[in-house]
């Protein structure tokens, strides 16, 4: 499929099903509307790279200080992981920097899911039914076919006594792949003399 803008005669508007329309045929307040719309679009590219940018100096900021700290301790410091809070001196902005992974689960987890219904059938006449309800509610996948992973690692927390499930524990253990991560920075702003923060948005939703 091509990119390539179409270009557009002199003296015409292009519409929205790819219509040529004579400028003069063009009602003043649609003219308006949509020279309205272009420049409020031009200028929010403009701040969303200013953003944009924003982030990736903070981030290179936060990440060489953290740096130059651990050196005055002789301690090399291994990369951009972890989350950290910074404090002003006068305690009144802070800066939190937050790594979130998103985990998948790769075949493994079939097989996790096979000894577990191995030892539901085994406790067929002894396991209530609130626990093979959790276990199959665990499996069910969203609408994109994907299983909570919150369930899933939910079911290690569950303490049984049973060489099966310890190995479908393991097995899960096993499956979780690390799919990406995402890095969140977050400012605040101390309300008064209380213990309360209040967030410097940087959503122009929330501003």
């Amino acid at each position: 499929m091509s990119t390539t803008k179409r270009r557009i005669p002199e003296g015409y508007m292009e519409d929205s099903r790819g219509s040529l329309t004579p400028l003069d045929l063009v009602k003043p307040v649609d003219l308006d509307r949509d020279k309205l719309v272009h420049e409020l679009i031009k200028s929010a590219k403009k701040h969303s790279h200013q953003m944009s940018d924003f982030k990736g100096h903070a981030m290179k900021e936060i990440e060489d200080f953290i740096s130059v700290s651990g050196q005055r301790y002789k301690v090399k410091m291994g990369g951009n992981k972890g989350n950290v809070t910074l404090f002003s001196y006068d305690g009144r902005f802070k800066i939190t920097r937050a790594i979130s992974e998103s985990i998948s689960f790769d075949e493994r987890l079939q097989v996790a899911k096979e000894l577990i219904d191995s030892c539901i059938h085994a406790w067929t006449q002894s396991s209530g039914s609130e626990i093979r309800a959790l276990i199959n509610n665990a499996f069910q996948v969203d609408k994109e076919g994907q299983v909570s992973t919150s369930r899933i690692i939910g079911l290690q927390r569950l303490d049984i006594n049973d060489r099966k499930w310890k190995k479908a524990m393991q097995a899960i253990t096993d499956s979780i792949q690390v799919a990406g991560s995402k890095t969140y920075l977050r400012f605040y702003e101390r309300v008064g003399d209380s213990d309360q923060w209040k967030p410097i948005s940087l959503d122009i939703a929330a501003a």
